[in-house]
């Protein structure tokens, strides 16, 4: 008999939202994911500042009244002896204080990315972890997927030889393209002012980055960039191009927009090294294609000649049914969840190294130097030190 995922797994870790209400795409998907195997358990919440919305995602999400909160710094006091962990789920500039607010308070926290808005700010979250010992990881869903997990094995193994170069891509077309009866998009306010790292770069860079160091285990040393403002929002950066330079002389291109017309979310990634190359693309997120040197390409998935992937905490159900993205959420929450137990026992966790602070820190000190090169016109070192 096929053994459940859930057989001999410990009890449900309890959990508490900030943000995420009902009407919140991502925070509705962080609500499915870190259910789907029964490692995690929403217990308490402040969902939303309007107060209907808040009661009814309370509702929704089956969490009691008593422990649904109009004032998330009520909710800290109430609750941090309660829960295993906090997710902040709310707009980016709003994480600082927030996520500051749970390390100080002394409760576990997990952050959907971006950290923060710029280097200062999560600069200053590495501070505040290290000063209370604390458990911060931050969520880069696209590093979930099984095929990703896949590509990463067998770079490490060495299957592809040494990587040369890389492309990745993240092209939509939000800030471009109408509905079907004429109108304009209307982005949360906050999507629509660029602070010293433009929004774009929040919204879709850190990803980029992450997934390059996820599957490198590199880390960048220089950029140069170009951005412009091409869509309907003529204030904000719509459009962004980088050249850069990685450790172990890798060179690497990037290419992000929400300006490009025919694009959902055309996040789609190639690796080249000396013995074979490799592409995954999120669209068909179960497939990946191998070339390699003499000429032989093939596809693996799930059923194929795979490691990680034919898992059976990959598996939720056979291959050729597919998993998505809620899925890849799903498995950063038992990442996660093994990951806090682990730091528990011994005060760090493995899974650090890929979902940690400092990682989404590196990514806004990358976006930083981006920005630089586009002022200067010139190659931008990444001060890593900072």
């Amino acid at each position: 008999m096929h053994k459940n995922i859930n057989d001999s797994l410990p009890r449900p870790l309890s959990i508490g939202f900030i943000g995420g209400a009902q009407n919140s795409a991502v925070g509705y998907a962080h609500f499915v994911a870190c259910r789907m195997d029964n490692r995690w358990q929403l217990d308490a919440g402040c969902f939303s500042t309007h107060p209907e919305q808040n009661h009814e995602s309370a509702t929704r999400y089956g969490v009691a009244p008593e422990r649904n909160y109009g004032d998330w710094h009520e909710m800290l006091q109430q609750e941090r002896s309660r829960l295993d962990a906090i997710l902040v789920v709310t707009p980016t500039p709003a994480h600082r204080e927030m996520v500051g607010a749970c390390l100080e308070a002394g409760i576990p926290v997990i952050c959907e990315k971006a950290l923060a808005r710029n280097p200062a700010e999560s600069g200053e979250l590495l501070q505040l972890r290290q000063k209370h010992q604390g458990f911060l990881g931050v969520t880069f869903n696209y590093s979930g997927y099984p095929m990703m997990r896949e590509l990463r094995e067998k770079i490490a193994r060495g299957d592809l030889g040494d990587i040369l170069h890389f492309q990745v891509e993240m092209p939509q077309e939000g800030f471009v393209r109408t509905s079907i009866d004429g109108k304009r998009p209307t982005p949360q306010d906050w999507r629509l002012h660029d602070g010293t790292v433009p929004t774009l770069g929040l919204d879709l860079m850190v990803h980029l980055h992450h997934a390059i160091r996820y599957l490198l285990q590199a880390r960048p040393i220089s950029v140069v960039a170009d951005h412009a403002s091409e869509g309907w929002f003529r204030d904000i950066i719509d459009d962004y191009a980088c050249l850069a330079h990685y450790e172990h002389n890798i060179r690497g291109q990037f290419w992000f927009s929400k300006s490009s017309l025919g694009h959902r979310n055309g996040l789609r990634l190639r690796i080249y090294g000396t013995k074979a190359s490799a592409e995954w693309f999120q669209a068909n997120p179960e497939e990946l294609l191998i070339s390699h040197i003499d000429g032989r390409r093939e596809i693996l998935d799930r059923a194929g000649n795979v490691v990680l992937a034919a898992l059976p905490r990959y598996n939720r159900f056979k291959s050729g049914h597919p998993a998505g993205f809620i899925e890849a959420f799903a498995n950063l929450y038992v990442d996660f969840a093994d990951a806090l137990t682990e730091f528990r026992a011994t005060g760090q966790w493995s899974e650090e190294q890929k979902y940690g602070a400092h990682v989404a820190h590196e990514g806004l000190l990358l976006l930083d130097a981006m920005e630089r090169s586009c002022h200067s016109k010139r190659w931008e070192d990444i001060s890593l030190t900072n």
